[in-house]
């Protein structure tokens, strides 16, 4: 049994997310899968770094999957190139250590959410920056940032329902940089809960809009409270940049 690991780029704007499911077809991961198991005459599984939501992009989203098949790497890749449709590219192709787990053995993840901050939106780029013509103040959100830096219960800053899954995470880093019109806000961690990169990028947008500040979103993280104000930023401003192993 050989291990196969792939890196994809994927535009997530047609797609319910990277996960496949039980009642559509429109999921990353089974577009994949279907035209995988075309290739090496059995089924396959993909297992993914993890999940991303519906209308969220990827530039380097990793995944393996275990064949008995002897195609080689380039035939993975020529495969995919021509059988995928033209919003998902399989990028690279090696066969890795029998141990290798895409999810598991991930040491850090690293997001990035575009706001278009100009008065008038871009055409080229409204599919992947979210337009807000009102300036920012991006000093106060970075301020916000070092909330979240650190580890912390981030039972307030997902929409997971369920009790037994910790909610614990560690964020590494966020990164605020303006290159007018555009801001990129780049965040990195040990992992992400369900909309919870999203979360956190609408507190600070609500930081640069004057409607938060540092001191009432630390309150929000300290309650573990999911009941609270802030809503989550738009997926498609929203790009799985890399994984890290």
């Amino acid at each position: 049994m050989r291990n196969i690991k792939i890196i994809i780029q994927y535009d997530g704007t047609r797609y319910q997310g990277w996960q496949r499911l039980s009642d559509s077809k429109s999921t990353i991961q089974e577009k994949i899968e279907s035209v995988l198991s075309t290739l090496v005459g059995e089924e396959v599984q993909l297992v993914g770094s993890g999940r991303t939501d519906g209308g969220v992009h990827a530039e380097k989203q990793t995944a393996n999957f275990h064949t008995r098949s002897t195609v080689s790497c380039e035939e993975v890749l020529e495969h995919c190139t021509r059988f995928l449709p033209a919003d998902i590219v399989v990028r690279e192709a090696e066969e890795v250590a029998q141990d290798f787990h895409s999810r598991f053995k991930v040491r850090e993840k690293i997001y990035r959410y575009t706001i278009d901050n100009g008065l008038h939106h871009n055409v080229f780029s409204r599919k992947y920056a979210l337009h807000l013509p009102q300036r920012l103040e991006i000093e106060t959100m970075r301020e916000a940032a070092k909330v979240f830096v650190g580890q912390h219960d981030f039972r307030s800053f997902t929409k997971l329902q369920t009790k037994t899954k910790s909610t614990v995470r560690t964020v590494f880093s966020i990164e605020i940089v303006e290159k007018y019109p555009f801001l990129y806000i780049r965040i990195c961690g040990n992992g992400f809960l369900y909309k919870m990169v999203r979360l956190m990028v609408g507190a600070l947008i609500d930081a640069g809009r004057g409607q938060l500040n540092a001191i009432q979103i630390k309150d929000i993280l300290r309650k573990k409270d999911k009941n609270n104000p802030i809503e989550p930023a738009p997926p498609h401003g929203l790009c799985l940049e890399e994984v890290v192993y």
